[in-house]
C-alpha cells in the first residue's frame, strides 16, 4: 500500500467548507438587511442571526472534518475510519430550508 500523500487536495476541501460558510453568513446578512422592508415586525431578525449562526457551525464542523480526514488517511495502516456525510446532509436540510423560505418571501412580496 501507498502512503497517504496530501497533496493541496485536503487543503482545497476545507477552504470549500469554508467558503460556503462564509456564502451563508453573507447571504444571511443581505437578508437581514433586505427583509425589514418586507417585514413590519422584527421577525426579520431571525433569519438573519440563524444563518450567521448556521455558519458558525459549519466553519467549525468543516475544520473539524478536514482534521478527521487527514487523521484517516495520514494512518499509518490506513484503516483509519472516514467520516460520515451527515454534515453534508445538515448543509443540503438547511440550504433547501433557506430556498423554501426564500421562496414564500418572495411570492408574499410580489402579491402573488
Amino acid at each position: 500500500m501507498t502512503q497517504f500523500d496530501p497533496g493541496l487536495q485536503p487543503e482545497r476541501t476545507q477552504l470549500a467548507w469554508r467558503r460556503t460558510a462564509l456564502s451563508l453568513a453573507i447571504g444571511s446578512l443581505i437578508a437581514a438587511r433586505a427583509l425589514p422592508v418586507i417585514f413590519a415586525s422584527g421577525a426579520w431578525v431571525v433569519p438573519g442571526i440563524l444563518g450567521v449562526a448556521v455558519a458558525g457551525a459549519l466553519w467549525a464542523a468543516g475544520g473539524r472534518r478536514a482534521r478527521a480526514v487527514d487523521r484517516a488517511l495520514s494512518a499509518v495502516d490506513a484503516q483509519g475510519r472516514m467520516p460520515d456525510a451527515v454534515m453534508l446532509l445538515v448543509l443540503v436540510v438547511v440550504t433547501v430550508c433557506i430556498g423554501v423560505v426564500g421562496l414564500v418571501v418572495a411570492f408574499a412580496a410580489s402579491g402573488v
